[in-house]
This record gives C-alpha cells, sequence and structure tokens, in this order.
C-alpha cells in the first residue's frame, strides 16, 4: 500500500514539475498544489535550518518533519514513466488551478524578472508619428508650389485676353494715311500698321483677323486712320469698301526736272511745293544707288508717268507714286555693261537724263550713249549745253556767253566728266539706252537743220564743224529760232 501512494505522489510531483517548467517558459506561474490545505487554504511551509534536506526516495518511507506532510522532491522528468495505471486506487491532485494575470505579475515580480509590455492598441510608434507629421508639410509645399503656378497661368491668360481684346483700349489719336498695296498678306498689313504706329502689335492684329474670320476681307485702299487704334477698330476700318473716290490723272513727261513739274502743277492749281516734297523721302536714298550723301534732291528718281490720284491732288501722294514706281522699273535695267565701264547706277541715271534732253528720237538715243561713254573714256568734256540750261532753268532762249563761261560743276563745256547730278527725270527708255549704249565710235552729234529732231553724228572733227555752220546758217534764215522744223 505504501509502495502505491508513493508511486502516485511521485507521479504527481512529476507532473507539477512539468507544469512549473513551462509556466516558466510560458512567462506563467504555478501554485504548488502539494502546498494546499484539504480546507483550500495554503499549508505554512516547515522552517527548514540550513534549506531543505535531500530525500532519498529509494522506496522508503519518507521521514516525517514535525507532523507535516513530507515534501517528497520531483524526479527526473526523463524517468517519468508512460503508462499511468488507472482505477481507484490513485488519488486525484488536489488544489490545483490555473494561475491569474496577478499571480504571474506577482511570481514575476518575485523572480525579479519584468512582463514584456506590449504596445496598446491604437496607438502610433513615434516613428510613425514622425513619418505622418513630415508628410503633410510635402503635400502642404506642393499644394502652395501648385497655387503659385495656377496663379501665374491664371495672371498670363488675363493679361493674353486682354492685350487681344482690348476691351479698355481707346480709340486712338491723331490721324495717320495708309494705303495698303493690293494683294497684301496680313502679315503685311499688320507689320504695315505697327510701323506707321496704328497699331501696338502685329502678331495680336494677325491672331485677331484669324479669330473675326476676316483674313480675307482685307480691303486694298488709301485710310485715313488714327494712331494706337484697337485692333477691332482697325479691322472694322479694313474690311468696309471704300466709297467711290473722284480720281484725277496726273502725267508727268520723260525728260521734265523737277522745277518743270512744279511750274506745271502749280498752274492746275494744285496746293502745295512740288520742290519742297521732293527734297527727301523716306520711301528712297539715293545713296543706295551710288549717289553721294551730299545729293540735295531726288532730282532724276522721281519716274515719269500717268498716276491716277485721289482729288483734291495730294502732292506727297504724287511723289510717292513716282519713287515707287522708279524703284519697280529701274530693278528690271541691267547693268553689267555700265559696271564694266566703272559707272554706278547713279552715273546710269545721270547719262539718261542728259539723252532725254539731247536725243528727240528713239534711234537717236543709243548714239548719244554712245558719245557719252566715248568722251567719258577720252577724258573730253560732254560740251552739252543741256546741262548748262539746268543750271540756269532756262530752255527757250539761247545761252548767252556769261552762262557758257560759267564755272558751275554743270558747264560740261569747261569740266570733264558728268555733272553732279541728273538734270531731269528719265523714262526706261532712255534709262535702258544709257547702261546699254550704242558700239559706236562717235564723239560729235549735231542737230540735223530741219530734221526733226534728228541728229547728225560722228568722229571727226572737222565734219563736226561743217554740219555746225549748216546748223547755224538754217538758224539765222528761220530768224533766230531753232531750226528743227522747217
Amino acid at each position: 500500500m505504501a509502495d502505491s501512494e508513493r508511486s502516485a505522489q511521485e507521479r504527481e510531483a512529476a507532473r507539477l514539475e512539468r507544469e512549473r517548467r513551462r509556466a516558466q517558459q510560458r512567462g506563467e506561474a504555478v501554485v504548488d498544489e502539494s502546498a494546499v490545505s484539504p480546507d483550500g487554504r495554503g499549508a505554512e511551509p516547515p522552517e527548514l535550518e540550513h534549506g531543505a534536506p535531500e530525500l532519498d526516495l529509494g522506496g522508503a518511507e519518507p521521514p516525517e518533519l514535525d507532523g507535516h506532510r513530507p515534501v517528497i522532491p520531483a524526479p527526473d522528468l526523463d524517468d517519468e514513466p508512460t503508462d499511468q495505471p488507472t482505477g481507484e486506487g490513485l488519488e486525484a491532485p488536489l488544489g490545483t488551478r490555473r494561475a491569474t494575470h496577478l499571480d504571474r505579475l506577482r511570481t514575476q515580480g518575485r523572480r525579479g524578472e519584468r512582463a514584456p509590455v506590449r504596445p496598446r492598441r491604437g496607438r502610433t510608434s513615434p516613428v510613425r508619428r514622425r513619418a505622418r507629421t513630415l508628410a503633410p508639410s510635402r503635400s502642404s509645399w506642393v499644394g502652395r508650389a501648385l497655387s503659385v503656378v495656377a496663379i501665374l497661368v491664371g495672371v498670363l491668360v488675363i493679361w493674353f485676353l486682354v492685350e487681344l481684346f482690348q476691351p479698355f483700349h481707346g480709340s486712338g489719336q491723331g490721324r495717320i494715311t495708309v494705303t495698303i498695296a493690293p494683294h497684301s498678306g496680313v502679315s503685311q498689313i499688320g507689320d504695315q500698321l505697327e510701323r506707321d504706329g496704328v497699331i501696338s502689335s502685329s502678331f495680336f492684329f494677325n491672331l485677331r483677323t484669324i479669330l473675326a474670320g476676316d483674313r480675307g476681307s482685307l480691303l486694298a485702299g488709301t485710310y485715313t486712320l488714327h494712331r494706337d487704334m484697337s485692333y477691332g477698330d482697325v479691322l472694322a476700318v479694313l474690311t468696309t469698301p471704300l466709297p467711290a473716290a473722284k480720281v484725277t490723272s496726273v502725267t508727268t513727261v520723260p525728260g521734265e526736272t523737277r522745277a518743270q513739274i512744279d511750274a506745271l502743277l502749280r498752274s492746275q492749281g494744285v496746293k502745295g511745293s512740288y520742290r519742297s516734297d521732293t527734297r527727301h523721302s523716306p520711301l528712297l536714298d539715293p545713296v543706295a544707288y551710288g549717289a553721294p550723301r551730299s545729293t540735295p534732291t531726288l532730282e532724276g528718281f522721281l519716274f515719269p508717268d500717268t498716276f491716277q490720284l485721289r482729288s483734291p491732288i495730294s502732292i506727297p501722294a504724287l511723289v510717292a507714286d513716282q519713287l515707287k514706281e522708279f524703284k519697280r522699273v529701274f530693278a528690271t535695267v541691267k547693268e553689267s555693261y555700265a559696271r564694266s565701264q566703272n559707272l554706278t547706277p547713279y552715273d546710269v541715271l545721270i547719262v539718261a537724263s542728259i539723252i532725254e534732253k539731247e536725243a528727240a528720237t528713239a534711234r537717236d538715243r543709243p548714239l548719244v550713249a554712245a558719245v557719252i561713254y566715248n568722251r567719258l573714256r577720252h577724258h573730253i568734256p560732254l560740251g552739252m549745253d543741256s546741262t548748262t540750261r539746268y543750271e540756269f532753268n532756262d530752255y527757250n532762249k539761247s545761252l548767252t556767253q556769261s552762262q557758257l563761261a560759267s564755272p558751275s560743276p554743270y558747264n560740261t563745256r569747261l569740266h570733264v566728266g558728268l555733272p553732279p547730278t541728273p538734270i531731269s527725270n528719265p523714262g526706261l527708255a532712255a534709262i535702258e539706252a544709257a547702261a546699254h549704249p550704242a558700239h559706236v565710235n562717235y564723239v560729235y552729234f549735231v542737230a540735223k537743220a530741219c530734221g526733226n529732231g534728228d541728229q547728225r553724228f560722228t568722229a571727226s572733227y572737222d565734219q563736226f564743224l561743217t554740219w555746225s555752220a549748216q546748223y547755224q546758217a538754217a538758224r539765222a534764215s528761220n530768224g533766230g529760232r531753232l531750226p528743227a522744223h522747217c
């Protein structure tokens, strides 16, 4: 009987020891059930001197210690039997209960152990809190940057629309006359209006024209506009057909001088001064044609033709038409031969102006040009009375001896070379003859008496003297009048 009880106690002690070790590994505490009295209260542990005695459990009865139940040491876990006998003879373990959380804390406190700290639910770690703190700051910076960009874009759009539609623009001030040439493109018109100060930007004018659908509706003509007009006002003017205006034809004859044209216009009652308006013009610079910078007037560049001008006639409009036509016509003339003779375009124009005054027929033009070229080549004075007549603006009376002896640079009897400026405004035929003279050796020519303007040309000085005597005799018999027509 004693052997069976010990065997059961040993097994129970081994079980308790296993429970205790497992609890230690899990961080739990297990109450020693053998220390609980039958009435449920824990028995006082025996007071032992010098620690607990070692017991020999080799089959002997455990000694009684002061009337208490013996404490049986747990056997080694490795010696636990694999089968446990069951039956009524085995006693169930008494006072066994699962340790509570408070008991575990107390046990760990007694053992000097520290319970693991678990983070509370719903709280974030400092790293996460810092990340959440930094994230809003970055997003806030991006948001502010996007706001600034949006504001700048908005301001730019508003500025663009104001410049394009000009809601606060006035109707302009002053007056300016603008002539839109036929077949002008929108870009050309915009550039012209910007140069004249009518609009502020050719780019916005072109864009406004496209938006208004008026690219093909701009009309050529002469308009009276204002400076600093709005694009809408300009489009309204340029897309409205001009009323039919009264037009007057003005014809200038090839070979006429500025003084002669001025006298003609005055006789017709045209207001203004042609001579004053033909000194200089922004439309043409004589220097570009080889003229000296000191060239005093536009003589020679005022192309002769018939011009249609709005009434009343405007002299600046006439001069502008003459200069534009000259530039167009002169650009078609080939000057290679003249350049080979060291003549500039301005020199060709001077030669042409002399031809207009000296040659009366189309046949004589290249021959007169040949005489001028040959005399220049041989350094012989031209001896043309027409240059002296230009100096004195005298084309009807015979030249006096004092006029023929004048030291003026236009006196080609005394000075070698060409006069300093053209002496008339030549037409295209005279300009072509000046650029392409006849290839002959003539150095003299004399008007043929009763030849209706024809000239006689020769390279012999003696022949020239004979013909000159005949001409003077015919003139004397004609009462001193020129014997051109008999």
